[in-house]
């Protein structure tokens, strides 16, 4: 049997005429997870075994309050370390009081162990690295992000989680970071279901200010509810709620200019809803604004080549797009036995 894709392209290019890349960067321009200008000199110099760049911008983020960047950066550096930590064992023998080296140390023992078959087991030994990370700065709500997760991870009960989760937001009543893992926890894939899911993400949303990620915490519940897996029915308020997440995260994408890799996780997230409910349009200008821009969420959720799967939702909503739109200088007018040509 032909390829339907090849069958799709081919009637959609007999349709209407080339569009080029419809504003789109090409193929070989998009990068996964492309680190910033600030991140990229903290890798090269981990790859090198030196783990004084690494250090400085943790530090920097630390003094300088900016806790969403700091997280952002510690899940690249953890990323890293996971195959080549080297770099951090040095720096935990040379500074072991470090607040900085501390919390990454936490976090590469959490993903470490969040892979094991006894994952319950290693995580709770975990528990005095977290500790030990929150005492480094009582202003950072990183470590209890950390928290949040572990509580996940070693089934911790309600009544834990909302003691975590009070102090989180005390530290930082909008961090995106302890909200994603507040999120998690509330999840029907775990402790919750996808109305308490949603009622949680949709109540910190309206309390975030226009500009926070946080305004796109009902997309990640859409995101979950649409993934639960082959056969799963949404009802019509369900569906009316993800479609409500995706014009809020459209009203954030928004707020930043196209093309800016901080809110690229957030669009990425953005075009995969938008495509799953068949928003063509839309879903095409947040593939513009992504830019060059690809993350590994949400993509890697469902394929094992993330930037691949990006690369075919993008190329796919652009065909699509173009086949709903009318032929340009054509006005669409009845033909014969009043049927449209």
């Amino acid at each position: 049997m032909p390829n339907l894709r090849a069958l799709f392209r081919a009637a959609c290019t007999f349709r209407r005429p080339a569009q080029g890349s419809a504003g789109l960067p090409s193929d070989d321009e998009v990068l996964l997870d492309a680190p910033d200008e600030r991140l990229s000199p903290a890798l090269v110099a981990a790859a090198l075994g030196e783990y004084g760049p690494a250090a400085k911008l943790l530090a920097t983020t630390r003094d300088g309050a900016e806790w969403e960047n700091r997280d952002r950066y510690l899940g690249r550096l953890v990323a890293f370390a996971r195959s080549r930590d080297g770099w951090l064992s040095d720096w935990l023998a040379a500074a072991p009081h470090d607040p900085d080296a501390l919390l990454v140390k936490a976090q590469l023992a959490i993903a470490r162990a969040w892979e094991s078959p006894a994952r319950a087991e290693q995580l709770r030994e975990v528990g005095p690295l977290i500790t030990a990370a929150a005492e480094g700065d009582p202003r950072d709500p990183v470590p209890w992000r950390l928290a949040l997760d572990h509580a996940r991870g070693t089934h911790a009960t309600h009544t834990v989680f909302e003691a975590l989760w009070e102090q989180a937001i005390r530290c930082s009543p909008h961090h995106y970071g302890c909200h994603v893992a507040a999120l998690h926890y509330l999840s029907a894939a775990w402790y919750g279901s996808h109305r308490e899911c949603f009622d949680f993400a949709e109540r910190a949303a309206e309390d975030s200010r226009p500009s926070s990620l946080v305004q796109a915490l009902p997309l990640r519940a859409a995101f979950a509810l649409l993934i639960e897996g082959p056969g799963t029915r949404t009802t019509s308020v369900q569906e009316e709620r993800i479609d409500a997440a995706a014009d809020l995260a459209i009203a954030l994408s928004a707020t930043f200019a196209p093309g800016d890799p901080w809110p690229a996780e957030v669009r990425n997230l953005l075009a995969f809803v938008l495509v799953t409910r068949g928003r063509w349009d839309e879903a095409l200008e947040q593939f513009r604004r992504i830019g060059p821009h690809a993350t590994s969420f949400p993509w890697s959720s469902v394929a094992e080549d993330p930037l691949d799967r990006f690369l075919e939702a993008r190329d796919d909503t652009r065909l699509r797009a173009a086949c709903a739109a009318p032929i340009p200088g054509r006005a669409d007018r009845p033909g014969p036995g009043g049927h449209y040509a």
